[in-house]
């Protein structure tokens, strides 16, 4: 009875109906004049811009595995998020500020004023945070 417990909603270990706590503290990027917050802010810090198609299987599976990135140690970094279908037109002005051809999903990271390091689809998840901080 075990197997079918297991497979048909029987006792549910307890560790795994507990959610991950995420260290991602998410900014909505919505208004272009955000831009230049961006490149005042990354004067004294590195800045994240995590533009994320909500209708595309890859960006969802790719922004899952991002935040599993996070750990508490990185809880302070500014992480925008760019939701590309309502903001179509910032994230055009993202790619000709920063000088980075569009993509998605996409992690601009920007250190004074400029782009310092981007990815895009599955290389994501292969950025080392702590290099930015």
């Amino acid at each position: 009875m075990g197997i079918f417990n297991s497979i048909f909603g029987g006792k549910v270990n307890k560790e795994s109906k507990q959610e991950k706590m995420s260290f991602v503290n998410w900014i909505p990027l919505t208004s272009l004049g955000q831009l230049e917050e961006i490149k005042e802010i990354s004067k004294t810090e590195s800045v994240f811009i995590f533009k994320h198609s909500t209708r595309c299987g890859i960006s969802s599976m790719v922004i899952k595995h991002f935040e599993a990135l996070f750990t508490e140690e990185h809880k302070n970094l500014k992480v925008y998020y760019l939701d590309l279908l309502n903001y179509r037109s910032i994230s055009e002005e993202v790619g000709y500020t920063f000088q980075v051809m569009h993509q998605s999903p996409q992690l601009l990271i920007v250190k004074n004023g400029v782009s310092i390091h981007n990815a895009s689809h599955y290389d994501i998840t292969l950025t080392d945070l702590s290099r930015f901080m």
